[in-house]
């Protein structure tokens, strides 16, 4: 029998890029206010109807999917005393029971028709903060390692709004998302876990690239 915690999809939101005011009358064109949507076609390079603002720091094929955990946004709610709206993180899908320490680099996931695989944390950036107003919050997201994360597509298809997400694989290097949040930010010069994640050969090109070169820097 499988006891494993049911996965809820909570909400399903894309967007593409637009212009966003913060602290008052400043401007910047963000694809991060995404709006919640019945249904769409998730591709190799991500939904349809969805983008990004800067090519530099997101999307593309292992970036293709956002993902942020439910259950964080009661936590920030309360610490910040604030009621945060839906897809906050800019995630195109918010879940439940798959939070950071829950999920591996490499595990497979069946999301509607699509088929996605978990390939790095998403690094959270100054975005999120002007657009909740919140300028603690990047800190704690780094702090916590409650980032959420980001996946590639091996299989494109549908996905609703009410569509089931199902694990069809865990990787069997069992690298959470988590660990690779606390070497990644936290223990930098840590060449074991450096190499343990290395070894997941699912991980993002960008975070292979990275941490290969902090390895290279550390272990000459």
């Amino acid at each position: 029998m499988d006891n494993s915690p049911i996965i809820e999809l909570k909400n399903f939101s894309i967007g593409l890029p637009k212009t966003m005011k913060y602290d008052n009358e400043k401007e910047m064109t963000t694809a991060i206010c995404k709006e919640n949507v019945e249904e769409a076609f998730l591709t190799k390079d991500g939904f349809i109807g969805d983008g990004v603002a800067d090519l530099r720091y997101h999307g593309g094929p292992d970036r293709a999917v956002c993902v942020y955990p439910y259950e964080h946004y009661g936590l920030w709610e309360q610490e910040f005393n604030q009621v945060l709206p839906l897809s906050a993180f800019g995630e195109n899908i918010t879940v439940s029971n798959m939070q950071e320490g829950q999920v591996c680099i490499g595990d497979i996931y069946r999301l509607g028709d699509a088929v996605i695989q978990i390939t790095q944390a998403r690094v959270p950036c100054s975005t999120i903060t002007k657009r909740l107003g919140l300028p603690l919050l990047l800190k704690r997201i780094v702090e916590t390692g409650y980032t959420g994360y980001l996946c590639r597509v091996l299989e494109e298809g549908s996905v609703r709004h009410d569509s089931k997400i199902t694990l069809l694989e865990k990787h069997p290097n069992q690298i959470s998302v988590l660990y690779t949040n606390e070497v990644y930010f936290h223990e930098t010069k840590n060449v074991e876990g450096i190499k343990q994640i290395l070894e997941v050969l699912e991980l993002a090109g960008d975070w292979q690239k990275k941490l290969t070169d902090r390895l290279e820097k550390l272990v000459p």
